[in-house]
């Protein structure tokens, strides 16, 4: 975490009034992000400062520049009648007119418009957040379907290809650097003996797409009186992708019953019914815009997703914890094995699942 000099001066960078205080925001596991509160001429203002994590975005300009694209294009998108600060991420702009700020220590700072009034969810509480969360993303998709040239830069090159992943984890087993491989010997089967779902979707031909790569429950904002999707955030991996990477994200952490690190497996299963409110909202969006081949391979994306990031939690643990934020000695293990059940759970359903997508 950054010092509270370090925020406060980046902080004042954004010329949004005196600066009172900033405390830490959210549970991210990437950026360090804080609320910042100033007083304007006597009127309070809020907004999230985030220090952009260079470790794993290390090209933090093409990150920003990305995100001004989208952001603008999604402003574009609403006329002044239905346009809103509550529906879109507001980039603050520095004292020269910057989308981010530099610090002398080489960190990159930036500020969002607070969304007021709204909250983020880590596990469902109902179905019909699940139906407004598919909703949310699958309105976000088709909004970015017409993003104009050039296309947008890979802030994390190969974040979803999966050869790429299996090599990481490869390399770790070779070298084993902190010991850990012995340990981790049922998940490391568990893996090779999946090995046919690493191409399922690199061999399928379908379109890219703008997507947001990082369909997380808690990036989607519920508004605080109707419960319903205000709008979607942590736009650092907006990048070029495949529908099914996004709703294979959605179906690893909106119908899953337990927590993302729950150490009793016997709760980790997929929920039928939430599963079915999630693909009705995301269809509901999509539709006249999604492909017939996409929406054949919506489950086995779910599928991928889930072992992939299962994979890259097993890869971290075993390489010492270095991209994930723990909290616990073998927290990133704990992690792996949830997503592994999960993939289980859908892999006994899978026919289920795919009957239901179709039938929609």
């Amino acid at each position: 975490m950054s010092s509270q000099q370090e925020i406060a001066s980046a902080a004042q960078e954004f010329s949004l009034g005196q600066f009172i205080r900033a405390t830490p925001h959210g549970n991210g596991h990437i950026n360090d992000s804080y609320l910042a509160e100033f007083s304007r001429d006597g009127v309070p203002v809020r907004a999230l400062l985030q220090r952009i994590n260079t470790t794993i975005f290390t090209n933090p300009v093409a990150l920003m520049e990305n995100i001004e694209r989208v952001s603008n294009h999604l402003a574009d998108k609403y006329d002044s009648a239905d346009h809103t600060s509550r529906t879109i991420l507001h980039l603050h702009r520095t004292s020269k007119g910057e989308s981010f700020f530099l610090d002398p220590g080489g960190n990159y700072w930036r500020a969002f418009q607070f969304i007021d009034r709204a909250h983020s969810i880590d596990r469902i509480q109902n179905n019909n957040q699940a139906f407004e969360a598919g909703r949310a993303f699958g309105h976000f998709q088709r909004q970015l379907a017409d993003l104009p040239a050039p296309r947008l830069q890979d802030t994390i090159p190969g974040f979803h290809y999966a050869p790429t992943r299996l090599g990481n984890l490869k390399k770790i087993l070779a070298e084993d650097p902190i010991g850990r491989v012995k340990s981790a010997q049922p998940e490391i089967d568990f893996v090779f003996k999946r090995l046919s779902l690493i191409r399922s979707l690199i061999d399928a031909n379908l379109p890219e797409r703008t997507t947001h790569n990082d369909c997380k429950l808690n990036n989607v904002l519920f508004d605080d009186e109707t419960d319903k999707a205000l709008c979607v955030i942590d736009l650092d991996t907006v990048m070029p992708g495949l529908l099914p990477f996004d709703f294979g994200d959605m179906v690893r952490t909106i119908p899953c019953s337990s927590d993302e690190d729950e150490q009793n497996l016997s709760k980790v299963k997929l929920n039928f019914k939430t599963f079915s409110a999630l693909s009705r909202g995301y269809l509901s969006s999509v539709e006249g815009f999604i492909t017939e081949d996409e929406k054949n391979l919506l489950v086995t994306g779910g599928m991928l997703i889930t072992f992939l990031i299962g994979i890259r939690f097993l890869t971290d643990h075993l390489s010492g914890d270095k991209y994930f934020r723990i909290h616990r000695e073998g927290h990133n293990l704990d992690r792996c094995r949830v997503q592994f059940r999960l993939l289980e759970s859908i892999e006994e359903q899978k026919s289920k699942l795919e009957d239901l997508i179709a039938s929609i």
